[in-house]
């Protein structure tokens, strides 16, 4: 039987926490065991729960437009499995997929009441967190943008997020900066305009259904 206090202290984020503090935290903790080549959760998905590895191995990865599997990083005992994108939502999202390669233990934290009791206490501690966050998906947006996207998706995810700027630069800039030929630009924004999806006006994109621009990149 695994002591919940014990497996929290051996986390590096919390061995300076009092007694009092650690007491906090296993209130509002669980602890559960997976087995082997279980899948802990998909992209796209989101838990309402901070996640950390106390015991096994985790493989994290995503998926591309062709079924390939592309590994992004292991996570070893005592980490933090979460990839936060939002300090300001109780749901965090899933970037990607991750599976049990050995029987493991988990340890779960309800991530409301975490950043109500930890998190929040200090503006600037919460303001410091949010940009840490930010850094973090500029990250996420490159692995998708090099790694998993097809041109389409890029294009997608481009007008989805910057679509200012996208208007803003030159076509073969905005191929340059997508790694993309700007004959496979061209395309894509024409069966983007065939399909209603976007309209283009003197050089300016406009987006007509934002739902299905944001499936395209989203895979649903």
């Amino acid at each position: 039987m695994v002591n919940t206090k014990e497996a929290i202290k051996s986390i590096s984020l919390f061995s300076h926490l009092s007694d009092e503090e650690l007491e906090l935290i296993v209130s509002m903790s669980d602890i559960s065991s997976y087995n082997s080549d279980t899948i802990l959760y998909y992209e796209t998905e989101t838990t309402d729960r901070l996640l950390f590895l106390i015991d096994g191995l985790l493989k994290v990865y995503k998926i591309d437009k062709y079924d390939n599997e592309i590994f992004l990083y292991y996570v070893y005992p005592n980490s933090m499995i979460s990839e936060l994108s939002n300090l300001n939502d109780n749901q965090i999202n899933c970037f990607s997929n991750s599976e049990f390669l050995r029987d493991s233990l988990l340890l779960s934290i309800d991530f409301k009441r975490f950043k109500q009791e930890f998190l929040m206490q200090n503006e600037m501690v919460s303001k410091f967190i949010n940009e840490l966050i930010h850094k973090n998906q500029q990250l996420q947006c490159i692995v998708n943008r090099e790694l998993v996207f097809d041109a389409t998706s890029k294009v997608a995810f481009m007008l989805t997020n910057d679509l200012i700027m996208f208007n803003q630069l030159k076509r073969n800039e905005v191929a340059l900066l997508l790694h993309i030929q700007p004959e496979t630009l061209s395309r894509v924004l024409k069966r983007l305009v065939r399909n209603e999806t976007i309209t283009i006006d003197k050089g300016n994109v406009e987006i007509l259904k934002p739902d299905e621009l944001k499936s395209i990149y989203l895979g649903i």
